[in-house]
């Protein structure tokens, strides 16, 4: 027997219900694609939005476009319930919150602590917004943190990660779920690299990029000597002849030991390799000559794990 659907909430009953949960009406902006259709320009009605208000969601499937626009505006997006949980408990400030009014309710506790602007549209709406079909619960604007000096981060660490020009999201969120895994005290990124903030890279770390203490650093690969000054050994993961099995390694890896990881493609600058203090591999069979960078991270994180 087929359970009749339910009747979608009315917005009456949203407001009320919301009350009833700690969260102000004046807060609950509501939307469809009538209004993202709308001069952006035009003034709303009480409760309503305007188009130009949406704009921290608009065009998420472009990367090339997010990649430029989220840093230089200040935010990132948090997607799901789970992360966007993760990234507050970890300091995040929210901007706002975008979702249907069906998911609204999932995350009514975190949303009652504070009193930015949610933004609460029919499914059609937001998808055509965002440009998916927001099937994970709830979207949030949050205000991107400023990045610690590199000295900072370390400062404390015993080990540590680099990952070197990684310019694919899903391994950088990838490497740094690993790095949360395993122990890893922080995680350095160079200037190329892609950003660890970006969407697809919080949600494939899990929401550990907001777990792991990191930041950029400024010069590469001059940041090699910073950190042997600050008393790390530098490895590089790389195919050398002269590299040591990464077992061996890590039977007597110095107390603060920092690894870069390369490129997907061509591994690490030879001027990386160079300037390092040993070079690791981890030894294959079966034809085998490398492991994606991602699970080349997990092996090493993994070995490298104290205790």
């Amino acid at each position: 027997m087929n359970t009749p659907a339910k009747a979608p909430l009315t917005r009456r009953q949203i407001i009320d219900r919301a009350s009833e949960l700690g969260i102000g009406s004046e807060r609950l902006r509501f939307f469809d694609e009538d209004v993202l259709a709308a001069d952006a320009s035009r003034t709303s009605d009480s409760g309503s939005v305007t188009a130009a208000e949406l704009h921290d969601y608009t065009q998420l499937t472009d990367v090339a476009l997010r990649r430029v626009r989220e840093p230089a505006e200040g935010l990132f997006i948090a997607e799901s319930s789970k992360i966007i949980r993760r990234s507050h408990a970890s300091g995040m400030v929210p901007r706002s919150y975008l979702t249907s009014p069906k998911w609204l309710f999932d995350l009514a506790d975190v949303i009652a602590t504070n009193d930015v602007p949610i933004f609460i549209g029919t499914d059609a709406a937001v998808e055509s917004l965002t440009g998916f079909h927001l099937h994970r619960g709830a979207l949030a604007a949050m205000h991107r943190p400023t990045l610690p000096a590199p000295a900072a981060v370390v400062a404390d660490a015993r080990r540590i990660v680099v990952i070197e020009d990684i310019v694919d999201h899903t391994n950088v969120g990838a490497i740094f779920r690993s790095a949360a895994a395993f122990g890893v005290d922080a995680v350095l990124v160079t200037p190329r690299c892609a950003d660890p903030l970006y969407r697809r890279s919080i949600r494939v770390s899990m929401g550990t990029v907001f777990q792991v203490p990191w930041t950029r650093i400024g010069s590469w690969p001059d940041g090699i000597r910073t950190l042997q000054d600050a008393g790390f050994h530098v490895a590089a993961l790389a195919l050398d002849d002269d590299s040591v099995g990464l077992r061996d390694f890590a039977d007597t890896a110095p107390e603060r030991t920092a690894v870069i990881f390369g490129t997907e493609g061509d591994g690490l600058h030879r001027s990386t390799i160079a300037a390092c203090d040993s070079t690791v591999m981890i030894p294959m069979s079966g034809g085998v000559d490398s492991l994606n960078v991602a699970a080349a991270s997990a092996a090493t994180c993994f070995a490298l794990q104290e205790g």
